[in-house]
């Protein structure tokens, strides 16, 4: 299996943070979470294999299963728990079956990041269009973070929103890249960038594309 199978993404949420609850619970077709909650992310390819990989965690564990998505290229999923020796087992678990360690995952990269001051009004009414979160006012800042592969902007998102006062605006992590919208004051929305940006780079793995 370890030599067809590719782990692209093994993400540990110590502590769903609550807007980061709040924005997954408006999105998920599984189990709602709440604020206080561990998660783990797992992206992987070929997709289909995420169908059987939740089927073995969710049958182990008391986590309960949030996401399970297969696009054109990647499956991802996503386990939480109250308690987070419930969902680290499960990750455990699918890693044990599968013949693969974190070591396999890969590492994530920082593709690009925007912080846009003084945010027009005409750009603040296009991205309130599709977000999900919070509505971006004019005249505040706002952060764009991408990364890739696509689920680690979960991390991203939630350990921001543990360092500083920001508003959560909206969150994709399906597909190639990951993005996340994040809305402030200036000062706030650079501590936010900091703190995913470290979130991202603490991170160990192979390197891929």
């Amino acid at each position: 299996m370890a030599d067809t199978f590719s782990l692209r993404c093994y993400c540990y949420l110590d502590k769903m943070q609550p807007q980061y609850a709040s924005f997954v619970g408006t999105i998920t077709q599984g189990d709602l979470p709440t604020e206080g909650m561990a998660a783990l992310y797992v992206e992987m390819a070929p997709g289909n294999e995420v169908f059987r990989v939740v089927d073995i965690a969710v049958k182990a564990t008391e986590a309960r299963p949030g996401a399970q998505i297969v696009e054109r290229e990647f499956g991802m999923f996503e386990v939480h728990s109250l308690l987070q020796a419930a969902v680290l087992e499960a990750g455990n678990v699918v890693l044990s079956r599968l013949g693969l360690s974190i070591a396999d995952r890969i590492k994530p990269q920082v593709v690009s990041i925007q912080v846009i001051t003084r945010v027009d009004p005409y750009q603040a009414q296009l991205i309130n269009r599709f977000r999900r979160g919070s509505m971006l006012v004019a005249g505040e800042t706002m952060l764009v973070l991408e990364c890739a592969p696509a689920a680690y902007i979960n991390i991203a998102c939630n350990e921001a929103e543990k360092t500083a006062s920001i508003k959560l605006v909206h969150v994709s992590s399906v597909g190639r890249f990951g993005r996340m919208w994040l809305s402030g004051t200036e000062a706030e929305i650079l501590t936010a960038k900091n703190a995913a940006v470290k979130a991202l780079e603490s991170l160990e793995g192979r390197e891929g594309a």
